[in-house]
């Protein structure tokens, strides 16, 4: 499936980067099986990065894709986006060379997101760019204690040290981390990843017109006849 969404016109508030994998089944939303099978969870991540794609784009958005897999899938599927490879190392290592890339010559601000909260209002990350105009690191935390949004108008690698990613202590250990290093950690509302079964409950009722909601009533047994809409 190719995915060729129109650019509206761009917001100059900075630079947006999305974090993906390549949809491969049992290599993604592995805490979702059970009650998913691989393939579900492969199908449902799918769906969701092109929702969070196209959710960006028609909000005015030109995200950057960094991906992780094969560049010929992504380049296939949104063969409009500017495709950034993520490189070796754990999240933090990623997300690290990431920024330095970006603001080593001091360009502009930028901010991440994943693709793993398909229905993440775009009024967030306006915020969020809105704030680095004064501050130099902007976070939105995510109801399983990480982050759904971080961004950076200044680098500071430290932030994204001795982090236990994949933890319920991210956020806690970043703004540990912050705090070492007199940094001012600006929090935004926050939001919620899908990342288990009751994250994927709450996101059904939440965003029950959504294509990843549509997907998951109609094709997975575990949820099916759970909701009426």
């Amino acid at each position: 499936m190719i995915v060729s969404f129109p650019f509206p016109d761009s917001k100059p508030e900075g630079f947006l980067a999305v974090f993906a994998k390549e949809p491969v089944a049992g290599a993604v939303k592995t805490r979702l099986s059970p009650p998913l099978s691989h393939e579900e969870a492969a199908e449902l991540y799918r769906l969701a990065l092109l929702e969070t794609i196209e959710r960006l784009t028609r909000a005015g958005f030109q995200p950057t894709l960094f991906y992780s897999g094969r560049k010929n899938y992504f380049h296939r599927v949104f063969p409009n986006l500017p495709l950034r490879f993520q490189g070796e190392g754990n999240l933090g290592e990623r997300l690290e060379r990431a920024f330095a890339d970006h603001l080593r010559d001091g360009a502009g601000k930028m901010v991440v997101i994943g693709s793993d909260s398909p229905d993440l209002p775009p009024d967030i990350i306006e915020k969020a760019f809105s704030i680095l105009e004064r501050e130099e690191v902007v976070v939105a935390p995510a109801r399983d204690g990480g982050y759904v949004l971080l961004g950076e108008s200044r680098h500071h690698p430290e932030i994204f040290r001795a982090i236990p990613w994949g933890s319920d202590r991210v956020l806690r250990e970043t703004r540990c981390r912050a705090k070492e290093k007199g940094l001012t950690l600006m929090e935004i509302e926050g939001w919620e990843d899908i990342d288990d079964a009751a994250s994927l409950e709450r996101f059904l009722r939440r965003s029950p017109d959504s294509p990843v909601s549509l997907y998951v009533r109609q094709n997975v047994s575990f949820f099916e006849g759970k909701f009426s809409v």
